[in-house]
């Protein structure tokens, strides 16, 4: 065993196999007990067996960011075939100089095993080289993982006894010679003496040699720069071995499958390369559905969110059907993950899971594709591609970057080919820039931007005469990641930024030999000249000034960027992220519009400043400094906190948490929220996801700080947001919850709140939610316990009498109630005399609502009669009683909030029943009008104006019973 783990160690530490994104799409949940061979003594025993088994169980392993989506996935069932189209070799001529393929040729795609079948009798007794290639994110690391998978549990490429593959990456860094077998060797340790890689008589012809990544190495073909080698025990550089084995004259008996990117394929000479094969991706919906399904549904099959993953999946593929720039988007599987994670973010909210935001599911995104990747011009040089190396994520900032940073600062999403020229390259000088260029424009500029689908639909004439085809990026949240990547780094400093940076810089390096000169010469040098060298001293002390003046420009430009006037009553973030990926379901605009939000892009800002975001921006050559994050951070406390003081939409009090949930800041998030004293959050569409950022940002305050209201009405609330909202209303004191369509189960977690010592809640209001008998009786039984509730409102939530009578018996146990509205119920006389007596009896309640509810007219001058509770020991208080808008003979003070209410929810309300009720108002003024004087009547018409305005007006909402032909 020991030895076994010691193994797997090696194996491990010298395999590091590119995880990109691509990678992870089909990934496996750990190892899975499979029969590799049918005798089992053979399979113990036989090293060809042994290293199918360590193979699987290493190509087996999860990415840290596949275990975000809970590890429910194997190969088995998350295998989409992506469309692979075999080319002649004349067809893969010009790839370099073409600019956003879009074109793909109407031929039946094939499978890798069908690549390796014979071609002609020429080649008998030589094995096949496979040229693969495609862009970024069309799939060729996860096809590789997949068939070494496939291979290993021998379900394809069966005629194969031996499938060795290999990192060109992990070759390209050996600096020492070896030979084919101990490159083998090193990697596979029951391969070391295999008698299949001898080199004896035809055995190689039973192996199959897989090189991932071929741009990753500079292979050189001449003669004179490349020896030749037939022995495979003969130590070369690592190219050298590969040269000769594609070469056919190491192991010619031997078959290769070669995969790189369309900017190498000229590295391979043609005549070394038996068939060219082309990776696509999915190019159509139903490849993309079947994707979707395979990663959405399997995970939630067996729990309550199956249904909604098959609601989601269904807007899904109406999306890609309607030909929208999402099914652009997936046609490169690597956007069907970031589409997958987004959505899983979006929709499936676990609390216990480890805590991920958008930026940084995005942030992962590019590490997957882009992590360790360089940009270099090692082609046709004998250096090696390390030496020219720079960072190709910095790259693409500089050059994507800029131009999303564009299209920010001026609203524009979409460009023409003009622009992407003048911005993409425009500036270009050096041999080595332009190699850079085209390398960068073959095989990463189309995984940014794709042509628009509007394009020649939608579009103003303006546009469309001049330029027909216009490109947009993938997906629209990329460009507003990428324009504030651009910013965070620094890269839109100004000329004066960037010579200051560059001369304090100099003058740094150089300020330990000018400190020891001016120590010595400072008897002897003038006075003014002496002064100069000062100067230079403090040169660098003036930079940091303007530095740190830049940093604060960023925070200023987030904040503004948060709280911009136009967008204040757009939709949540959230909400139009969502829209971006399953689209508008409705009448569609008829004019295409370039004046689009971006509101993601403050908020991306505030996520890149997080730790773990930088970590990962780090792996791909982006620095973000901590003091640079300090800096941002000091200015843009005090901003937020200024434009926290105006009056905020509900909309953008929601972009704000969002904020402040991305940024994974809590000293930060605690000033911050310490000034803020209401969160009104009414007919904010909440989620699963809402609820616990809301809930994640309160946690970050001291428990002494308390929200003087939250207003969560008309919200879509269930029990199971209920539930992750339980923190925040730990630190709430007014709490509005009123139509949410809550059940009688969401009673359970307001009655555990109300018994939580720690919470604080005053009011609490229920109205409109379909509580029900049952429910309002679980919540009863946290009324004797609790101290701190004096308002509870149950207006609307299905009361009857029994339940009324269980409330009149709940408040003698109870001595902090002020305030109870039971109004519009099913209450009637004897169940409202009761808790009306129960009201009177208790020490502190001095308001009760009953209006709208079934009472007759004695019934209600009862109420009214009812001063002074029935014991002798009460206190001898009136209780103020709101049945109707007259109490008797009188007219009530509060009739104006009575019909104020009626007003506000005659849209969701029984119009039938309110209408009736209106009318029996009508009845008691007109009673009430008769027994007064000529002079008190006045009052009565002013009333009744006002009922029969609210009739009225419930009658012209009503819809016409019957037209006429």
């Amino acid at each position: 065993m020991r030895s076994l783990h010691r193994q797997l160690s090696q194996l491990q530490a010298v395999w590091t196999w590119t995880m990109r994104a691509d990678v992870s799409l089909y990934p496996a949940t750990g190892f899975h007990c499979r029969t590799f061979c049918s005798s089992t003594t053979t399979s113990e025993s036989d090293p060809i067996e042994i290293y199918k088994r360590k193979l699987f169980l290493w190509f087996s392993h999860l990415p840290r960011e596949e275990k975000q989506f809970g590890g429910y996935f194997s190969p088995e069932t998350m295998h989409v075939d992506p469309l692979i189209l075999e080319r002649k070799a004349e067809e893969t001529g010009g790839l370099l100089s073409s600019l956003l393929q879009t074109q793909i040729p109407s031929s039946p795609s094939v499978t890798v095993e069908q690549l390796f079948e014979p071609t002609d009798a020429g080649n008998e007794g030589r094995g096949l080289n496979v040229l693969l290639y495609g862009s970024v994110g069309t799939g060729k690391s996860t096809m590789v993982r997949k068939l070494v998978l496939d291979w290993c549990s021998g379900t394809t490429l069966t005629h194969f006894k031996l499938l060795v593959p290999f990192s060109c990456e992990d070759l390209s860094q050996m600096s020492k010679v070896a030979s084919l077998r101990d490159l083998v060797g090193r990697k596979y340790l029951h391969l070391r003496k295999h008698p299949l890689l001898s080199g004896e008589g035809n055995q190689a012809r039973d192996v199959l040699f897989l090189f991932n990544g071929m741009e990753k190495m500079n292979l050189d073909f001449h003669i004179g720069s490349t020896e030749l080698c037939s022995d495979p025990n003969e130590a070369l550089p690592p190219n050298v071995v590969v040269v000769n084995l594609l070469r056919k004259y190491l192991l010619p008996e031997a078959s290769i499958l070669v995969t790189t990117r369309m900017s190498a394929l000229d590295r391979i000479p043609q005549k070394y390369v038996s068939r060219y094969a082309q990776i696509f991706g999915f190019n159509d919906p139903d490849r993309q559905r079947a994707y979707f399904t395979s990663r959405l549904l399997q995970q939630s099959r067996e729990s309550a969110q199956y249904h909604e993953a098959q609601a989601l999946i269904e807007l899904l593929y109406l999306n890609l059907r309607r030909e929208s720039q999402l099914a652009a988007a997936c046609f490169l599987p690597s956007y069907c993950w970031l589409t997958c994670a987004t959505l899983h973010f979006l929709h499936f909210t676990d609390a216990n899971a480890p805590i991920r935001t958008l930026t940084g599911i995005h942030t992962s995104f590019l590490r997957l594709n882009f992590g360790g990747e360089v940009l270099g011009t090692g082609t046709g040089t004998n250096v090696p591609i390390q030496e020219h190396q720079s960072s190709l994520m910095l790259y693409i900032v500089r050059t994507v970057g800029k131009l999303a940073f564009d299209g920010v600062t001026y609203k524009r999403t979409s460009f023409s080919e003009k622009e992407l020229e003048q911005w993409i390259g425009g500036k270009t000088k050096t041999d080595e820039e332009l190699r850079q260029l085209v390398m960068f424009r073959t095989d990463v500029l189309d995984f940014f931007l794709a042509p628009c689908v509007e394009s020649g639909k939608n579009l103003p004439e303006a546009l469309n005469e001049g330029d027909q085809r216009r490109y947009v990026f993938t997906v629209p949240a990329m460009q507003e990641y990428l324009a504030a990547l651009y910013v965070v780094l620094g890269e839109n400093k100004s000329a004066l930024e960037k010579l200051t940076s560059q001369v304090s810089v100099a003058i740094g390096q150089a300020s330990e030999d000018v400190n020891a000169l001016i120590n010595i010469f400072s008897k002897l040098i003038p006075l003014r000249i002496f002064a100069i060298f000062n100067l230079l001293k403090l040169f660098p002390k003036l930079y940091e000034k303007i530095s740190s003046y830049n940093k604060g420009s960023i925070a200023r430009k987030m904040a503004a960027e948060l709280f911009r006037t136009e967008d204040s009553y757009n939709e949540d973030v959230l909400d139009q992220m969502e829209q971006s990926l399953l689209g508008v379901h409705g009448p569609q605009p008829k004019q295409y519009s370039e004046d689009k939000p971006f509101e993601l892009y403050p908020i991306f800002m505030g996520g890149l400043l997080h730790y773990g975001n930088r970590v990962l921006l780090q792996q791909v050559g982006c620095s973000i400094q901590s003091t640079t994050v300090a800096q941002i951070t000091h200015v843009l406390r005090k901003y937020l906190v200024r434009e926290l003081s105006k009056p905020q939409p509900p909309e953008e009090l929601m972009d704000l948490l969002l904020l402040l949930f991305e940024f994974q800041n809590p000293r930060l998030t605690a000033e911050v929220v310490a000034t803020i004293r209401a969160i009104p959050l009414a007919n904010i569409r909440m989620t699963s996801l809402k609820c616990f950022i809301l809930s994640s940002v309160l946690s970050c305050t001291p428990a002494s700080y308390h929200l003087e209201k939250l207003d969560l009405s008309s919200c879509l609330l269930t029990n199971d947001m209920l539930q992750l909202l339980r923190p925040a209303f730990r630190h709430a004191r007014n709490i509005n919850l009123q139509f949410n369509s809550l059940g009688p189960e969401s009673c359970v977690v307001l009655r555990d709140l109300l018994l939580d010592p720690t919470s604080c809640i005053r009011s609490l209001q229920l109205c409109d939610n379909p509580l029900l008998d049952a429910g309002v009786s679980t919540l009863l039984e946290a009324l004797p316990a609790n101290e701190s509730l004096t308002h509870l409102s149950l207006m609307h939530t299905g009361l009857g009498d029994q339940m009324a009578l269980e409330l009149a018996e709940s408040l003698q146990k109870n001595t902090g109630l002020q305030e109870l509205n039971v109004a519009y119920n099913n209450i009637g006389d004897s169940a409202a005399l009761a808790l009306v007596d129960a009201c009177r009896e208790h020490p502190n309640i001095h308001t009760v609502h009953l209006y709208l509810n079934p009472l007759s007219d004695v019934g209600k001058q009862s109420l009214y009669v009812r001063g002074v509770p029935k014991s002798q020991g009460g206190s001898g208080r009136r209780v103020k009683v709101l049945a109707s808008v007259t109490e008797g003979s009188e007219i009530s003070e509060d009739w104006h909030p009575i019909l104020s209410v009626i007003r506000q929810n005659a849209s969701s309300w029984d119009r039938q029943r309110l209408k009736q009720q209106l009318k029996i108002f009508l009845r008691d003024l007109e009673s009430g009008r008769q027994q007064q004087h000529f002079w008190k009547r006045l009052p009565f018409r002013r009333v009744e104006k006002g009922v029969r305005q609210t009739l009225q007006m419930l009658e012209k909402a009503d819809p016409p019973t019957g037209h006429s032909k």
